[in-house]
């Protein structure tokens, strides 16, 4: 991994397969809430799975991919981790978001070096226009502007990076610090929410838990395969409630 093309390629066989066959990431953490002058919280458990396909962009040459996902993840009681349908008379909106799609270059990625295991980083920070603005949102919206922090890593085994297999096994772990959820109706009170979760690549999709599986196939079946091909623009949690709430007027 001594040039930005072949961290690139160590990468996308620790995050999906260069084979272009479906990988699926499953992970389980819990939402805590904090605000000024109030305790931390547990508000939530947290359950999720992400399928990818990885497809060459030849247009774009070489050492270029689309990584092509579908994103599903739920609300869970912090005790019984039974998935959510209403929390404090208020209904869940769970995620659904389709596509999450990313365009790869090389770049240099973030390494690790655990001795036995390479940790690849991400570290995202996001700032950008709301798709739910308080003007049309008022209860429903903490700003005119997005912020959070997404925290990624991936933990591949040295050993397998330095083998020829087109996808590596891996563990992952994800932390997200963000604004309070739409749905639940804080406007823009301070506070937000902390996400914390770990998870790890699947052999395939039949590993998800069968309690998962059962409520995507009941709502939404095409979540348990990645997109054919790319599309745009990304879905998030505020677009998808803004989809399901479009503004009044």
């Amino acid at each position: 991994m001594t040039t930005p093309a072949e961290l690139l390629r160590s990468f996308a066989r620790t995050r999906a397969s260069l084979d272009g066959e479906e990988v699926t990431y499953w992970w389980s953490g819990d939402v805590y809430s904090w605000a000024p002058d109030e305790p931390y919280q547990r508000v939530f458990g947290f359950e999720g799975l992400n399928v990818a396909r990885l497809a060459e962009d030849a247009e774009a040459g070489p050492d270029a991919y689309q990584l092509l996902t579908r994103e599903a993840a739920f609300y869970l009681d912090p005790v019984s981790r039974e998935i959510l349908e209403t929390w404090q008379d208020l209904p869940v909106v769970h995620v659904w978001n389709d596509p999450t799609n990313q365009k790869w270059r090389p770049f240099p990625i973030p390494t690790t070096d655990l001795g036995d295991q390479v940790c690849f980083s991400l570290e995202i920070p996001l700032a950008y226009p709301s798709p739910l603005p308080v003007a049309q949102y008022p209860e429903h919206s903490a700003g005119d502007t997005y912020k959070a922090l997404e925290l990624f890593q991936f933990f591949a085994d040295r050993a397998d990076l330095a083998g020829p297999a087109a996808s590596v096994p891996a563990t992952m772990s994800w932390s997200r610090m963000s604004p309070w959820l739409p749905w639940m109706a804080r406007g823009q009170r301070p506070g937000g929410l902390t996400f914390h979760c770990r998870g790890r690549k699947l052999g395939t999709y039949t590993e998800v838990p069968e309690r998962t599986r059962a409520y995507i196939a009941d709502r939404h079946p095409e979540f348990a395969h990645a997109p054919e091909r790319w599309s745009e623009p990304n879905e998030t949690s505020w677009t998808y409630f803004r989809k399901l709430n479009p503004p009044q007027g």
